[in-house]
Parts: structure tokens; sequence; C-alpha cells
């Protein structure tokens, strides 16, 4: 995993990363279960852990989302 984010994202009792997509706000009422595979820089914010299928929306949805896209993978 990638030191990037903070622990809050994780999993608890595991080293995955939760999705938080597709607005980055856990508190937005979109909660997704699935493991996040994709981290999306952001400008002035915290990186995006996205799954694959948010991924897409947050890239045109998200707040601070850098143009052209900067991705990374997450093993």
């Amino acid at each position: 995993m990638n030191g990037h984010f903070s622990n809050d994202a994780l999993r608890p009792g595991t080293s995955e990363a939760v999705c938080l997509g597709p607005y980055g706000d856990p508190s937005d009422g979109m909660d997704c279960s699935s493991t996040a595979r994709f981290q999306v820089l952001r400008h002035r914010q915290p990186v995006l852990l996205v799954c694959p299928v948010h991924l897409g929306p947050s890239l045109l949805m998200a707040d601070g989302v850098l143009w052209p896209p900067q991705l990374s993978l997450i093993r």
C-alpha cells in the first residue's frame, strides 16, 4: 500500500483501503463497500481512493482533481 493517505481510509483490521468515491466525502451518503484500487491526486486535498466503478465519476465530479488526471494503482 502507498503511504500517501491516512489510516482512516483503511478497513478496520486489514490493510485494504475503502473506496471513497465518487466525491471523496464519506458523509455524502454515497457509501461504497468496494476495495479502493486507485488513488486520484487532488489540489490542496487528500488523495481520493476509489474502486474501478467510481474512477470515472470521481475524475468528472470530485473537487480539486488535477487535470490532466494523476492516478496511481493501489495494490
